[in-house]
Order: C-alpha cells, then sequence, then structure tokens
C-alpha cells in the first residue's frame, strides 16, 4: 500500500494507552503544513482542539489531526447511569493527509512513500485504536491486541474496495463527495479525497459519521 510511515501514526501514550495531554503539539506545527487542514465544517457548534502532526524523516509535515467533540480517553467504560452501550464520550476525528506521490528523499538517497486515500484510511483507523481498550481484557495483554488490530487496520486500509468498507457520500467544501466508510464495536473510520489536493480521513465514536460535512479550515492559527 502506498502509504506513509506508519512509525508516526500515534502519539506517545502514557500507561495503559491512554494520550499524554502534553504529547499534543501547538498550532506551530500545523503552521508549518504546504497543505490546507480540513475539519468538520460550520454545521458543527461544539468544541475543536488540536492533537498532533506527523512528518518524515527530513521535518516535512505530511498529516495531522483535528478533534470535535468531547476529548477522548481509553474506551473501556461507559457513562454511569447512561443507557446502555451508550458511549461516554461523543466525538470526531478529522486526518489531513498531504497528497504526495512517491518521491525523492531530501538527501537523495531513496524514495519516499506516495499517499493515497489507504493512508488516511489508515492513519483513522490507528488513532481510534489508540483510544480502544475491551473492557474484558487484561491490563497487560493491551500492547499485544494494539499491534494485532493495527496490523488489521493495515490490512483492511490496503483493500478499500473489499466487504469490509461500504460507500458513503458527504460534502466537502460543499461538494458531495465519495467516501470508504466502515464500523466497528469501538467506532467508526472513514477515508477520501478533496479537490484541494489532500486525503481526509476521519474516525468517531457517539457522533453518526451520516451527518457529517467536512471544510478546509480557513485559519488554523485561530487554535492556537
Amino acid at each position: 500500500m502506498e502509504t506513509t510511515s506508519r512509525a508516526v501514526a500515534q502519539a506517545p501514550a502514557a500507561e495503559g494507552g491512554q494520550q499524554v495531554p502534553s504529547a499534543r503539539r501547538t498550532v506551530d506545527g500545523y503552521l508549518l503544513a504546504p497543505f490546507p487542514w480540513y475539519g468538520l465544517d460550520e454545521a458543527f457548534t461544539g468544541a475543536r482542539w488540536l492533537m498532533q502532526v506527523g512528518t518524515a524523516a527530513d521535518g516535512a509535515v505530511e498529516h495531522g489531526s483535528i478533534g470535535h467533540g468531547d476529548e477522548p480517553s481509553v474506551k473501556n467504560e461507559y457513562a454511569v447511569g447512561a443507557a446502555a452501550g451508550e458511549p461516554k464520550e461523543k466525538f470526531a476525528v478529522v486526518v489531513t493527509v498531504a497528497a504526495n506521490p512517491s518521491r525523492r528523499s531530501a538527501d537523495g538517497t531513496g524514495l519516499l512513500e506516495a499517499t493515497s486515500v489507504s493512508s488516511a484510511a489508515w492513519l483513522a483507523g490507528v488513532g481510534l485504536l489508540s483510544f480502544t481498550w475491551p473492557g474484558q481484557m487484561d491490563h497487560t495483554l493491551r500492547d499485544d491486541w494494539l499491534e494485532q488490530q493495527t496490523e488489521t487496520a493495515w490490512a483492511l486500509a490496503d483493500d478499500l474496495e473489499g466487504a469490509d468498507w461500504s460507500t458513503l457520500s458527504l460534502p466537502v467544501d460543499g461538494v458531495p463527495t465519495p467516501f470508504h466508510y466502515r464500523e466497528s464495536e469501538f467506532g467508526w473510520v472513514l477515508a477520501g479525497s478533496t479537490q484541494e489536493g489532500v486525503h481526509v480521513g476521519a474516525y468517531g465514536r457517539g457522533m453518526s459519521a451520516y451527518g457529517l460535512g467536512f471544510a478546509m479550515i480557513k485559519d488554523i492559527s485561530v487554535y492556537g
């Protein structure tokens, strides 16, 4: 699969897999990107927050994530007093990936991997896993589970035309756009491309993907 390095997909995690707040980047990294960032469109009126950017070996920003709704923690509990099966948190994270062809590395010694819709699908899938932990699983087994599920997410992203994915049309900058979409017991993942030269992935829980719309962020600096 043509995709970015798997090593930069996740921010550092604390014991138990919960993301360390300090691992989230400031807006500075986002401002270095040579491509536009995407988030949910103006129909979403809830909280928005920066997560992290991913870089190539030469330091160039290749992708990053914007969160919407509740800031998620590891999923292995439900809200006290909530209806059966209702998630404790409701969030959607939008991943923007620069659309890059296979290209020479900065030092000219090799080729960097290209990016594709599959790149966005994989990053979104791993993003959802980073906030997931089956409640029945012993803490000591989570690393093995996460590694196994990460490989599964990689295989799924490499087969977007397979039976595990369906198609979904959602607006991007007001234009109906096809997305690859799948659900699991832990949430949903989707991925597609924009007319602005980037791929968009998203994942979430507690918020329906069917009512979402995406739009270019006009001024990412307001998030800082």
